[in-house]
Formats: C-alpha cells, sequence, structure tokens
C-alpha cells in the first residue's frame, strides 16, 4: 500500500513562503500520478498540483499557478510543494494525494486519488 506523510505546515504572514513535503515510503509503482490537494473550512477539497510521474508532467489550479510549485526529489520518494507568495485564502489543511498504475495523466480531481496522507496545517494571516 502506498504510505504519504505529508509535514512542512504551519503559520505565515501573507507575502510569506512555506515548503510542504510527502514522503511517499516504497512507492514503487513504474507509472503513478501524486499531487497535493487542499480543503478549507465548509469546502470541498481541491487539487492544486499534480505531477504524473510516467512522464514527468505537471499541472497546476489557475489559482495557485505561478505561485506553487511541485516537484519531486530523485531517488527517495519524496514529494515537495513550495508555496511562495502566500495569501490569506490559501490557508487549509493541505494533503498528498497519489494513484498507482496511473498510466496517464489524470489532472486535478481528488475523485481520481486513491491514498491519501493526513494532512498538515497552513496558515496564512
Amino acid at each position: 500500500d502506498v504510505q504519504l506523510v505529508e509535514s512542512g505546515g504551519g503559520s505565515v504572514q501573507p507575502g510569506g513562503s512555506l515548503r510542504l513535503s510527502c514522503a511517499a515510503g516504497r512507492y514503487t509503482y513504474k507509472r503513478n500520478c501524486m499531487g497535493w490537494f487542499r480543503q478549507r473550512p465548509g469546502k470541498d477539497r481541491e487539487g492544486l498540483a499534480v505531477l504524473w510521474i510516467g512522464g514527468a508532467t505537471t499541472t497546476y489550479a489557475d489559482s495557485v499557478k505561478g505561485r506553487f510549485t511541485i516537484s519531486k526529489d530523485s531517488g527517495n520518494n519524496t514529494l515537495h510543494l513550495q508555496m511562495d507568495n502566500l495569501k490569506p485564502e490559501d490557508s487549509a489543511i493541505y494533503y498528498c494525494a497519489a494513484r498507482p498504475y496511473c498510466v496517464v495523466p489524470i489532472g486535478l480531481s481528488s475523485q481520481k486519488y486513491t491514498a491519501w496522507g493526513q494532512g498538515t496545517q497552513v496558515t496564512v494571516s
């Protein structure tokens, strides 16, 4: 099973930055999709940035494009989300997610992902 553990959340002032990490453990699927999602109080979980490992392609939500960057460390199965120019509306619980045997990009819909971390809180105020 895919094991995902997020870290790096915290509190920052507007305009500040945070770097989230997601340890994927022994996630060994040859083709998979991984991404970052967030959930604000009273709202549905939304996709922010996803990476198709098989083709090394990325997709970003319009709301974070140019501010957030998804990346993966080579060889250690750690996913990152660099968040710059944070805004109060970015405050949410941030989740790492994955879908094994992802042979094509599946986009930003949370319904497409089957493995989830427990989340890390980000507060911008």
